[in-house]
């Protein structure tokens, strides 16, 4: 979708159910590739991201297969080592391939993935890990051609400027799982979607310890067989709903949300006046009918901090909120593009270094705005959703164009897609 048309100013009343984690869910499907079996997998999230993995999946010899709009399941017989540009160019995640090729290939070439709108995300970790563990790496005409042949398990440190990385803690683990000898990671990832694949990985009859730790042990078997499993909700799209109905003081039930994957962003939320009420076991109440809100101070850190990508929703409500609020950002570099749109809308936020200074005022107005990626496009559409008036979220300078040229030539602007 090109446009998000949004009439605001109307409380959000009702039910929803959470989807499938997409970070989960996509070196899920990569971990299929270990075993020759049939692997499983429900609750997969519908989106464009995880069909290109599967076309990914499939270039590479696997038998892959949408038995239902959430369930999917991936024979990998038989394949190969080699992914293209033109495919793995369509998704950054593509990257988490390496593992499971060396692992089970002990060989991969990879085109090198590369960064997104909110800065560069280099790989050099992943780079590292491997070397760690016997690999020879190279680069030839923009692929990565790595041989695992003398692979063995080794320490690892997997710590960086921005913290542990998450798709390398996923790369070096499914390697690890086929790799002789015992691999340690330390300071290895722990995010839920970690976890949810370690998960997935021991039940193919992988040996891992310290499961939701920032220390993964990982000793190698001869091989995995499938697995049936199913992919955690998505605690990013829980979080945005849980937001959408504080700035629209509104009254949402979310179901499929685990409260446990939120603990940092519930926090502070109840710092800033907001109970989340419990209702079931993956069952979260927000009823901000005669909320109040405070403002609050937040710096996003890896798992279990403040997530990164609740950053920019977080913003759109403290923009509202009567009082100053800073948001600091310690994951990513210039993640706060959409800032400059909030400002169109009427938000008071000054940038100073990698922090945010947020001066709450009692309304936004709406206003044409362009998103640049896809946190950005949900704070844009919070905001939306709080104004009285009407907001055009765009995704595509063409179409800003075009609203623009039938505006000027006193025409009424339609919806397009280019």
């Amino acid at each position: 979708m090109d446009v998000v048309r949004i009439q605001g100013g109307r409380a959000l009343h009702g039910s929803i159910t959470v989807s499938g984690a997409k970070n989960a869910c996509l070196p899920i499907f990569a971990a299929a590739l270990l075993t020759e079996e049939t692997v499983t997998i429900d609750n997969v999230p519908e989106l464009s991201d995880v069909h290109t993995m599967g076309k990914l999946l499939t270039h590479l010899g696997a038998d892959v297969k949408q038995l239902d709009p959430h369930t999917w399941q991936i024979t990998a017989k038989k394949i190969t080592h080699f992914a293209p540009h033109k495919l793995v160019s369509q998704m950054r995640a593509s990257v988490v391939l390496l593992g499971p090729l060396l692992g089970r290939l002990r060989k991969a070439v990879v085109s090198q993935p590369g960064g997104c709108n909110f800065g560069p995300r280099p790989i050099d970790l992943h780079i590292k890990g491997f070397k760690s563990m016997g690999c020879t790496v190279r680069m030839k005409r923009g692929y990565l051609h790595l041989d695992g042949s003398n692979m063995k398990g080794a320490e690892l440190f997997l710590g960086g400027r921005q913290g542990s990385t998450v798709t390398g803690t996923a790369n070096m683990v499914m390697a690890a799982t086929l790799v002789r000898g015992i691999t340690r990671i330390d300071s290895s990832a722990c995010e839920p979607e970690i976890e949810d694949l370690c998960r997935l990985l021991v039940a193919m009859g992988a040996r891992i310890d310290g499961i939701g730790t920032h220390v993964l042990t990982i000793e190698g078997v001869d091989r995995l067989h499938g697995a049936r499993h199913r992919v955690i909700p998505d605690r990013i799209e829980a979080g945005t709903w849980i937001v959408a109905a504080a700035i629209t003081r509104g009254d949402i039930t979310v179901h499929g949300a685990n409260s446990k994957h939120l603990s940092a962003f519930l926090d502070k939320l109840d710092e800033s006046g907001l109970s989340v009420l419990t209702e079931g076991p993956e069952t979260l109440r927000i009823n901000a009918t005669n909320l109040k809100l405070r403002p609050v101070d937040i710096i996003t850190l890896p798992h279990p901090g403040y997530p990164t990508d609740l950053q920019a929703q977080m913003c759109a409500l403290l923009a509202v909120t009567p009082g100053l609020s800073i948001i600091t950002e310690r994951i990513y570099p210039n993640r706060f593009m959409y800032v400059s749109e909030l400002q169109r809308m009427g938000a008071d936020i000054a940038i100073e270094g990698p922090s945010a200074i947020i001066k709450g005022r009692s309304r936004l107005s709406g206003a044409m705005v362009m998103a640049s990626d896809l946190r950005a496009s949900a704070a844009l559409i919070l905001a939306g959703l709080h104004a009285n008036d009407e907001t055009w979220v765009l995704q595509k300078l063409l179409v800003l164009w075009d609203f623009h040229s039938r505006a000027h030539a006193g025409q009424r602007a339609t919806l397009s897609r280019w």
